[in-house]
C-alpha cells in the first residue's frame, strides 16, 4: 500500500476552527450497508438499538501547553530566554517528555522557570524531545498546570488561531475522569448528556476505557510505504469491568462500537493474544491499516481525518479503501465540517 492511497482533496474552508453548539447540534453522516444518508448527531439513538454497547474513552485533556524561561548559570552570571514546552507523556518515575521550541537552544541541565511555584529541570535531550522533572508533582503540580498551561489544539487549528477560555471546555468531553492526554478524542466531544440519556432510554449500553492521546497522533505518515511507517506508543487500560462487559455485549449477538479511533485502538489490542477482549493495560502502538482482522469491533463513531495519515488507514481497514473514499466525497460535495472541531460519522460496516 501507498501513501497516496490514502489521499484526497480537501477545501481548506471545511476545516472546523470551532465546534458547533451545541454539542449534538453537529452533522452525522451514516454509513450502512452501502448506503449513505445525512443527519444530526443529536439522531444517533435512531441508528443504535438496545444490546448494543459503546465504548468510551474516559481520557481528560490537560493544559500541557506552557510558556516559560530558560535559566542557564554561567561566570557572567544568569541568563533567561523564553521557550514554549508543550507536554507529550508522563514515564514511571513522574518525569515527562515533552517537546520545546525553539528546541535546539535547550540544554540538559539548566532550569526552565514557568511562575515563581513551577519550574523543571531538563534531565535529557533526544530526537524525541526533552525530559523534564517538575518541582511539583502529584495535586500541587496539577493546581500549577491548571493555572499557567493553555490547552494544546491540533497544529491545524493553532495555525488559524491561539487556544483561549473557550477551548477549556470546548476540547474535553463531558465523560472525562482520567487526566493525562494531550489530545481529545475528538469523535467524544459531539456527546452531551441529553444525548447519553437518550441512548440509555433507547438500551444502549456503555463501558470506559482509558488511552491517553499523545501528540503523535498528529505526527504525519513520512514513509511512501505504509508498512515502513512506526506507530507512536499510547499508555492505554482495559479494565476488568469492562472486558467483561464488552464480552458479555459480544456473546449476547450485540454490537460493539467504539467512539473515536483511540477506543477502538485499546480494544483491538487489548483482543490481540486471544482474539477475544481481556483486562489489559500497557503502552499501544497498534497499527490498523486494510487488511487488518477487526477481533471486537462491529462499527465506528468517528470524525472526518486528514488525508495520508494513519486514522485515514483505520477507517479504509474498517470499511473498505474504496467505501471510504465515496464517504469522503459524499462529506465534502454536502460540506461536512472536518478534523477535531467537525462534524461526525458512523460507520456500520457489513457483518464479517
Amino acid at each position: 500500500m501507498k501513501l497516496s492511497d490514502f489521499d484526497f482533496d480537501l477545501p481548506e474552508s471545511l476545516i472546523a476552527l470551532r465546534p458547533a453548539k451545541p454539542r449534538p447540534s453537529s452533522r452525522l453522516l451514516l454509513a450502512q450497508e452501502g448506503a449513505l444518508s445525512d443527519h444530526h448527531f443529536y439522531d444517533l439513538p435512531n441508528f443504535l438499538r438496545a444490546g448494543d454497547r459503546l465504548v468510551l474513552n474516559d481520557t481528560k485533556v490537560i493544559p500541557a501547553r506552557l510558556t516559560g524561561k530558560r535559566r542557564r548559570v554561567s561566570d557572567q552570571g544568569e541568563t533567561f530566554a523564553a521557550v514554549e514546552v508543550t507536554l507529550l507523556s508522563l514515564d514511571g518515575q513522574g518525569d515527562w517528555l515533552a517537546l520545546a521550541k525553539p528546541g535546539r537552544r535547550v540544554r540538559v541541565g539548566e532550569e526552565i522557570v514557568f511562575s515563581p511555584d513551577l519550574s523543571a529541570k531538563v534531565l535529557d535531550k533526544s530526537a524525541d524531545g526533552i525530559r523534564l522533572r517538575f518541582s511539583q508533582s502529584g495535586a500541587d503540580f496539577d493546581a500549577q498546570l491548571a493555572a499557567l498551561g493553555a490547552m494544546p489544539l491540533p497544529p491545524y487549528i493553532a495555525a488559524k488561531r491561539a487556544a483561549d477560555a473557550q477551548d477549556v471546555a470546548d476540547y474535553q468531553t463531558v465523560f472525562a475522569e482520567n487526566a493525562g492526554a494531550v489530545a481529545a478524542p475528538t469523535a467524544s466531544l459531539h456527546f452531551d448528556q441529553s444525548v447519553l440519556d437518550a441512548l440509555a432510554a433507547t438500551g444502549v449500553q456503555f463501558s470506559k476505557v482509558t488511552l491517553h492521546v499523545g501528540a503523535g497522533t498528529f505526527l504525519p505518515v513520512k514513509t511512501d510505504d505504509v508498512s515502513d511507517h512506526k506507530m507512536h506508543a499510547e499508555w492505554g487500560r482495559v479494565d476488568a469491568q469492562a472486558a467483561d462487559e464488552i464480552a458479555a455485549t459480544k456473546a449476547a449477538g450485540g454490537r460493539v462500537i467504539p467512539v473515536g479511533t483511540t477506543a477502538l485502538r485499546l480494544i483491538e489490542t487489548a483482543a490481540r493474544a486471544t482474539g477475544r477482549i481481556a483486562p489489559w493495560v500497557g503502552e499501544t502502538d497498534i497499527f490498523i491499516k486494510p487488511g487488518f482482522d477487526f477481533a471486537v469491533t462491529d462499527g465506528l463513531i468517528t470524525n472526518f481525518h486528514l488525508p495520508k495519515s494513519t486514522l485515514m488507514m483505520l477507517v479504509s481497514a474498517l470499511m473498505g479503501t474504496d467505501t471510504i473514499k465515496s464517504i469522503y466525497a459524499h462529506a465534502i460535495n454536502e460540506k461536512y465540517r472536518f478534523f477535531s472541531y467537525g462534524d461526525s460519522s458512523l460507520l456500520l460496516p457489513r457483518r464479517r
